[in-house]
């Protein structure tokens, strides 16, 4: 009898344990479905919408006063934004290959022009070597796919 009760005490903690596994499982599969999904969408956005995508997420990672710039004209900064009182110039670049030189140096000089003390490019896509190597000297923050990936990931 006693032997009955523990198999039965046994196979009632066995199939809670796989039933917790189980939904474990599938809340893991949705939420990497929800997140597939959301970094699809950033490669079919136009450049407009993928700036606004890009002030949520800073908004998201604790960035505050987060401005999008006017569209023309914006001295190639995107994104005005504030982090633990340091303040950001961010140019967003959602292209189809990789970011060369040009939005390095549009970045450094809207940063300049903001007044910011910190310049950002961050895009859907990763860098050219002579962009990284321009970054590194004129100290511009480089915000690449992975990177964003994983903002994404933290929401």
């Amino acid at each position: 009898m006693q032997q009955t009760s523990l198999t039965i005490i046994l196979t009632i903690i066995g199939s809670m344990i796989l039933l917790t596994l189980f939904t474990a499982a599938v809340v893991f599969v949705i939420r990497n479905i929800r997140r597939n999904r959301r970094i699809g969408m950033m490669d079919e956005m136009e450049g407009h919408d993928f700036e606004y995508y890009c002030a949520d997420l800073l908004e998201k990672q604790g960035f505050v006063e987060v401005e999008v710039t006017r569209g023309s004209g914006d001295f190639g900064v995107d994104i005005l934004a504030e982090k633990e009182g340091v303040t950001y110039a961010v140019q967003c670049k959602r292209y189809n290959g990789p970011v060369g030189v040009d939005a390095v140096l549009r970045t450094y000089a809207g940063k300049d022009y903001y007044g910011c003390m910190v310049g950002a490019v961050m895009t859907n896509q990763y860098f050219t070597a002579p962009a990284v190597d321009a970054a590194k000297k004129l100290h511009i923050l480089l915000w690449d796919r992975g990177y964003v990936d994983s903002m994404l990931e933290e929401e």
